[in-house]
């Protein structure tokens, strides 16, 4: 192919400055009035040194396509490449990398097949997925070596996704002109290579990802390109039976062992139990309450399989009065309809895991964790599809299992991540515990068991109660039970915010909660007489609860570490730590920081 672009007008990039990204139904994703200046740096960057390979590695919903394409609008205008492939992760994102690409005056064939054995002329390139050039890796090569090509690689971390994948894009594209490679997630569970990363050793001999420009979610919180998010957390008791027959109880969320916490959290995801169509009743509300300054605002829940999809749906549809979009393979009709959910303003879209990373919704405004995929990679994606900001004050909504590791995920958020080689394979194994590929493998070494044919697991029963609330590196509230008052005080805050209202009054509501605790306590202890005899256990669960929301109090107020307090109230009252301290002792000292709040 000679140098000439394939057909008369040139491209320009003033292409790339018509159309704003805030609003999906007048402008593709990809496209913005004027550059953010996080891109204009990125392009900076790239044209110093113009280097053959260069990674972005930039958060979701920061804009990581409207930089691409306005590279690609340079580069073609500056005749410096003559044509254009783009790798996307899936059908979907082909046909958005497309129409985001007309807008910009490129023309990219999402429908080219390897059939075809070549892009039509008519086109600057070809937008196709990591699988098909997996399958004719040779037909891309040839393509590539046909003139000056620019590959973009966008997810690249799914070019490490199998070993062939990696080999083939190796193969494919070696020959490209310049490779731009894109990621909002620069890191893997696993230890395989990603194609065209560069590693470079840390200061423990360990290889990681070294990206040519990195934008992470803490700075583009911090530049009001994306929105904060808000985790509601919810506990709750949980009865299964294990494959070997036994019965068992836990509460989600208390620390316990491994396979426990796996159990219990299954038993919640069961759309047969009460914990789904209590969190989705909530959920459901708080869209509501988001509505109410965003009219359009819609919601997402993620299932674990199709099975759980379509009872999920049908639980929204009796909680919400209308029927939700569900989205089960990426398939050509998948995608239309994630496409007409984008552009409506209908309340709720329930999909099995392919609405992820890339996936353009700008609208989604609350979601519903309800899988089991607990890797980063896969919980920053997922995350990842209700960030993208249209405008001040928007927050985001998470509803999720109380499971420490989703917990630790999610006060991660900010953290710039990159991916690591040369890790032991044992390190990490808690991130993986219930990812499908490991609760698969998990499910085949216990099945050896002779008694294990004798029984099923089977969920027998779940119950839901509001956890707490995690927000900007803090936690809030200390348990209620569902359709109480104090749930609804933190899901029924407004729905368009600035972030440090949204702490003040998260902090407003955490404190009247404690404040009711309280009274509830004092009316049973002038009494004399509890509404009902509680195990010594729950109450000792709540009399910390209550302790650590007093001192979070105190602390607020006073800018001292939540440690320095709780070592005063031991040295004031007396006892031991709070995991060892009686009743009575943890009373003391509940007593001690009202008397000290008050005064």
């Amino acid at each position: 192919m000679n140098s000439a672009l394939p057909f008369g007008s040139q491209v320009g990039t003033s292409a790339a400055e018509h159309l704003s990204p805030s609003f999906p139904e007048r402008a593709a994703r990809g496209t913005a009035d004027k550059l953010r200046a996080w891109q204009q740096e990125a392009i900076a960057e790239y044209f110093l040194r113009e280097p053959k390979d260069f990674l972005v590695a930039a958060t979701p919903g920061a804009g990581k396509t409207t930089f691409a394409l306005r590279l690609v609008t340079e580069l073609l205008a500056q005749r410096k490449i003559d044509r254009v492939t783009v790798v996307a992760p899936t059908e979907h994102l082909k046909r958005q990398w497309a129409d985001a690409a007309h807008r910009v005056g490129v023309r990219l064939d999402p429908s080219f097949t390897n059939a075809q054995g070549w892009a039509g002329k008519h086109f600057h390139g070809v937008a196709v997925t990591y699988a098909q050039v997996a399958t004719r890796a040779a037909l891309h090569r040839s393509m590539t070596e046909g003139g000056r090509t620019l590959v973009i690689l966008d997810e690249v971390h799914h070019g490490g996704d199998a070993l062939s994948w990696g080999d083939a894009i190796r193969e494919a594209f070696e020959p490209a002109t310049r490779r731009l490679s894109l990621t909002g997630t620069p890191f893997r569970s696993d230890t395989s290579p990603i194609p065209f990363v560069t590693y470079y050793p840390d200061e423990h001999g360990i290889r990681t990802s070294q990206a040519n420009y990195a934008y992470g979610y803490g700075r583009a919180l911090a530049d009001g390109v994306v929105r904060p998010v808000i985790f509601l957390a919810y506990a709750g008791r949980m009865r299964w039976r294990t494959r070997t027959g036994d019965e068992m109880e836990a509460r989600l969320g208390e620390g316990d062992t491994k396979d426990i916490t796996a159990q219990a959290w299954r038993t919640a995801l069961d759309p047969e139990g009460e914990w789904v169509p209590a969190v989705l009743k909530a959920a459901n509300r708080r869209l509501t309450e988001v509505r109410r300054s965003i009219p359009d605002a819609g919601g997402l829940v993620i299932a674990t399989d199709h099975y759980a999809a379509r009872a999920y749906a049908d639980i929204l549809e009796r909680v919400s009065g209308e029927t939700p979009t569900i989205v089960l393979s990426d398939e050509k009709a998948a995608s239309g309809r994630i496409a007409e959910f984008a552009v409506s303003d209908s309340r709720w879209m329930v999909a099995v895991r392919m609405v992820s990373e890339g996936v353009d919704i700008p609208r989604l405004g609350v979601g519903v964790y309800a899988t089991s995929a607990a890797t980063p990679l896969y919980f920053a994606q997922a995350i990842g599809r209700f960030v993208r900001t249209r405008r001040r004050g928007e927050t985001a909504s998470i509803f999720l299992p109380s499971v420490p590791s989703l917990l630790g995920l999610a006060a991660a958020m900010e953290l710039q991540r990159d991916h690591a080689l040369d890790r032991d394979p044992g390190e990490g194994l808690e991130e993986i515990l219930l990812d499908d590929d490991a609760a698969d493998d998990a499910n085949r070494v216990e099945s050896a068991s002779g008694d294990a044919l004798l029984f099923d697991f089977a969920a027998l029963g779940s119950e839901a109660a509001f956890d707490r609330v995690l927000f900007d590196g803090d936690e809030f509230g200390a348990g209620a039970a569902p359709d109480s008052a104090e749930e609804l005080d933190f899901i029924g805050i407004p729905g368009l915010l600035e972030p440090d209202q949204v702490k003040e009054l998260l902090r407003h509501r955490h404190q009247r909660q404690a404040r009711r605790i309280g009274d509830r306590q004092r009316q049973v202890d002038e009494s004399g007489v509890a509404a009902e005899i509680v195990p010594l256990y729950r109450t000792l669960k709540e009399q910390r609860a209550l302790l650590n929301s007093l001192v979070g109090m105190r602390a607020k107020g006073s800018g001292e570490p939540h440690g320095i307090i709780h070592a005063e109230l031991r040295r004031m009252a007396g006892g031991p730590a709070v995991p060892h301290a009686s009743v009575s002792q943890l009373q003391a000292r509940i007593d001690l920081l009202r008397r000290g709040l008050r005064s």
